[in-house]
């Protein structure tokens, strides 16, 4: 009788491979048979390498018989948000501007998520350059989210949720700017964490924002989540930002701490704008907590509530205008063909590989970085992000986490904000602040709406302090079985 490896977590898969009840072979074969049914439908992936997953399974399997098994990752197949660099494969940022780019070298995640035996099997479909915030600027084509095709899976990370929740892998990569991985994790039902700066290399990470990306890892479970980041987490030299923090064994730190924990509830996140079936299924999660012993506190974070997405838009179009200027039509990428001169080549080049998302956020960065805005708005958005900083840093001194919502509301049909940035833009209301203050987030499930459309808790911790966090988002997630329930594709 064939076994269904389809929702299988990536400990269970770990488990069947080192008891010798599942080869890596059958597990990548099981993974590309499910994307070749369903991501017709879903478009989760840009691209997908099946001979070369096929070889890395092989080695793994040998390693395996010979004793040599690197660890509890070997032979589990990984997808990678197509903005992180793998060697040999296609890093298209999911625009024009890249469409036919293959990367020369391998990211820091990507070496060590080699190291560890992981096989790279594609590259996950984004908003364009992680901009956005329901994977609908792509390039290629939006991504449907698994739970109803008519809806976004949330971005700029989509395409990594969504490979996850349809069941097409048990792992995948994103990037979080100002929620990239929370927020699409809450609207396709599955874990989604965004690790402290500084933590996770973003060698190889195609920039957005510099000071505000940062990479992490979707999953089934909260331990999936933790086996992860073990493997891509650490000091790297090759990237100015990285932090020479200690990296602990997060699955066992995680399983010695039971509570109870002082968990702060910001009073500002349950207002205007939250959808009241949204707002229900946290507030049973935080009575759940409550029940389990733990100090609930109301906590107060006005700056965070009411200057994190002016301070967010001004900050990162200003990096990203930075950062796109290497996109010119002369060292890589798209090239005009009919361009006159090297000016008209620079404005023909950008205006067709860019799509409208793009390009707006690179007007807005060059106008606040220009002479005579920089210190009105730059500048100060600076100070004010230093504030919400601090903000956080207070309230966190006397609570383990704190406790929102992840998304103001559920999965929202494609096309519905399109033609309202602004709207969109404050789908990720509870998540940019807590890339401006630098801190670890992570959204688990915690409940469906009425339409069965998943509902995402997101948590947020101290810095550096992923272990405890994860033990908290942890302890919620075994007392419910919303992990359990997929999508019917």
């Amino acid at each position: 009788m064939a076994r269904d490896l389809t929702f299988l977590s990536a400990t269970e898969l770990g488990g069947l491979l080192a008891a010798g009840q599942l080869t890596s072979v059958e597990l990548v074969q099981t993974c590309l048979a499910r994307v070749q049914a369903v991501d017709g439908r879903v478009h989760a992936f840009n691209s997908y390498d099946e001979a070369a997953a096929l070889v890395a399974a092989h080695e793994s399997d040998a390693r395996r018989a010979a004793g040599q098994a690197r660890g509890p990752l070997d032979g589990i197949p990984v997808g990678f948000k197509d903005v992180i660099a793998v060697a040999g494969q296609p890093l298209t940022c999911s625009s024009r501007m890249l469409a036919n780019y293959v990367s020369p070298y391998d990211a820091t995640v990507t070496t060590r998520l080699k190291a560890a035996g992981a096989i790279p099997l594609g590259r996950l479909n984004m908003d364009e350059f992680a901009m956005g915030s329901s994977t609908e600027n792509s390039a290629f084509g939006p991504t449907a989210n698994p739970w109803d095709l008519s809806r976004v899976p949330g971005g700029s990370s989509g395409g990594s949720a969504a490979a996850v929740a349809a069941g097409e892998l048990p792992l995948t990569l994103g990037s979080d700017t100002g929620g990239s991985i929370r927020q699409p994790a809450a609207l396709c039902g599955i874990v989604g964490l965004k690790p402290t700066y500084g933590l996770v290399s973003r060698y190889g990470l195609a920039a957005y924002a510099s000071s505000l990306d940062q990479i992490g890892p979707f999953a089934r479970t909260v331990d999936d989540a933790a086996l992860l980041l073990q493997a891509i987490a650490g000091h790297d030299e090759r990237d100015s930002t990285s932090f020479k923090a200690e990296v602990p064994d997060y699955r066992a730190d995680m399983a010695k701490r039971f509570g109870p924990w002082r968990i702060g509830v910001p009073k500002e996140f349950f207002g205007a704008g939250l959808d009241p079936e949204v707002g229900a299924a946290v507030q049973a999660a935080i009575e759940h907590y409550r029940k389990a012993g733990c100090e609930i506190r109301e906590v107060s974070l006005p700056l965070a509530a009411e200057q994190a997405i002016a301070v967010y838009y001004l900050i990162a179009t200003a990096e990203a205008s930075s950062n796109l200027a290497r996109y010119d039509g002369i060292r890589y990428g798209h090239r005009a063909a009919k361009a006159k001169d090297v000016v008209d080549l620079y404005f023909q080049s950008r205006a067709e590989g860019f799509g409208d998302e793009v390009k707006r956020r690179i007007i807005l960065g060059t106008h606040v970085l220009s002479s005579g805005y920089y210190d009105a708005y730059y500048l100060r958005a600076q100070k004010v992000r230093t504030l919400i900083r601090n903000e956080f840093a207070a309230v966190l001194k006397n609570c383990d986490a704190l406790l929102s919502p992840t998304s103001p509301t559920a999965a929202f049909k494609i096309g519905e904000k399109s033609s309202n940035p602004l709207a969109m833009y404050l789908t990720d209301i509870y998540t940019i602040s807590v890339n401006l203050a630098g801190l670890p987030g992570i959204s688990v499930p915690c409940g469906f709406t009425a339409a069965g459309l998943p509902v995402g808790l997101q948590l947020i911790g101290r810095p550096f302090d992923e272990a405890g966090l994860l033990s908290i988002a942890r302890h919620y997630e075994q007392a419910h079985d919303w992990n359990s329930r997929h999508p019917n594709l």
